[in-house]
């Protein structure tokens, strides 16, 4: 399973929930839901229950609904230090999960995490749940890691969110919507008012948009053919629409192409020696989400010669590589942009003289090789390297 060459757009029509995104996208992707129950049943302990996903008639939209349905005898609740941010993270490193689902699960509990501690003024080591403690959030997250991880190369956008009104029940008393987890968890993304009030968002739906959105609010789809649609229903009835989140998946690889998200990290350096930007460049190409990492030269302001570095950086990795650039430059801002790659099929492989190639689709229909350069370092001479090249490169 692969996202590559999908693009998924999130449409809030009745609002966001943990339940309701994978509900949709269960509904969008039924392929998936082996995979998703087990690894839900390896986190819910014997006794509890397990996930039920059902029809839905929403308004009379056709959707799914997801839920935990308890045992006999089972509860949902869980109390004292198992509802710690850090016991819920263990519990889910320590689960029996398809490849990928502990990290992206993680990365989820870690958004409303982060939100809750400044929300209270604690460090996150202190945060201990309330509103998400229970066992059907943790199995929300869960569902949600799963899902993410077989999609792992899909983009996402995102549709306005409705803003909701009025006051919502919490373990501190009774708080104005959007709770202010999930206003934490979704600052700069886009909001409106519908007119209908209660908690339209809530922190794990907010942590899930978060998360497949990479934290940046990107409304815009990009050109592709739709391959589907998927509704998810929220346990709540509203008046005049569905209480629905509907997914529409989008096939952008046409013509050969992949497609992925990168950021780009750039400044502009007037005060730092060559051999100080020549180290700090080696430094950031070995830091990990580093992709690729180029020096341009320019002149700036008073005529001063500058180099701009850009850097482009993997999502999830942004804000650990713009500490990694602080530390190792003068600089003291960086610009920050998303961008988008066509990237083209590729596969590694080892030519019959042992160096490692390249070979790569073109949209024409014919492939070629490139030799790849570290495995000519072997060469003493330019004429030597350019002979190895062309042998490994013509090389069938």
């Amino acid at each position: 399973m692969s996202g590559q060459g999908l693009h998924i757009h999130l449409d809030p029509v009745g609002g966001a929930a943990g339940d309701m995104f994978i509900a949709a996208m269960l509904h969008l992707r039924p392929d998936l839901e082996g995979r998703v129950m087990a690894d839900v049943a390896a986190v819910l302990p014997d006794g509890v229950g397990q996930a039920r996903l059902s029809e839905h008639m929403a308004s009379g939209i056709t959707a799914r609904r997801f839920n935990l349905e308890l045992a006999t005898g089972g509860s949902a609740a869980r109390h004292g230090v198992e509802t710690t941010y850090s016991a819920m993270r263990g519990l889910l490193e320590a689960a029996d999960l398809s490849e990928g689902t502990a990290s992206a699960a993680c990365g989820i509990l870690h958004r409303i995490a982060e939100a809750e501690a400044r929300v209270h003024g604690i460090p996150i080591e202190r945060v201990h749940f309330h509103e998400i403690a229970d066992w059907d959030a943790l199995m929300d997250v869960t569902a949600a890691g799963s899902i993410c991880a077989a999609l792992k190369g899909a983009t996402y956008s995102l549709g306005a969110l409705p803003l909701g009104g009025g006051l919502v029940d919490t373990a501190h008393g009774k708080l104005p919507v959007p709770a202010p987890a999930t206003a934490l968890i979704l600052e700069g993304y886009d909001w409106h008012d519908d007119g209908v009030a209660g908690e339209r968002v809530t922190p794990t739906g907010a942590a899930i948009l978060a998360h497949v959105t990479d934290g940046e609010p990107v409304s815009a789809r990009p050109a592709g053919r739709l391959r589907g649609n998927g509704s998810g229903a929220g346990m709540r009835e509203l008046s005049g629409m569905p209480n629905i989140l509907r997914a529409s998946m989008f096939d952008t690889a046409q013509g050969g192409f992949e497609q992925d998200r990168l950021v780009q990290l750039a400044c502009d350096i007037d005060d730092m020696t060559g051999e100080e930007l020549g180290a700090a460049a080696d430094a950031l190409r070995e830091s990990s989400g580093v992709v690729d990492l180029v020096l341009l030269q320019g002149q700036g302001k008073k005529s001063r010669p500058f180099n701009r570095i850009e850097v482009l950086v993997r999502p999830d990795l942004t804000e650990a590589v713009a500490a990694r650039i602080f530390d190792l430059t003068s600089t003291i801002g960086l610009r920050r942009t998303t961008v988008e790659r066509l990237l083209l099929p590729r596969s590694l492989e080892t030519g019959a003289n042992g160096i490692g190639r390249k070979r790569t689709g073109r949209p024409a229909g014919h492939e070629t090789l490139k030799a790849e350069s570290d495995d000519l370092s072997m060469a003493d001479t330019l004429a030597a390297r350019r002979s190895l090249a062309i042998t490994t490169e013509t090389d069938k």
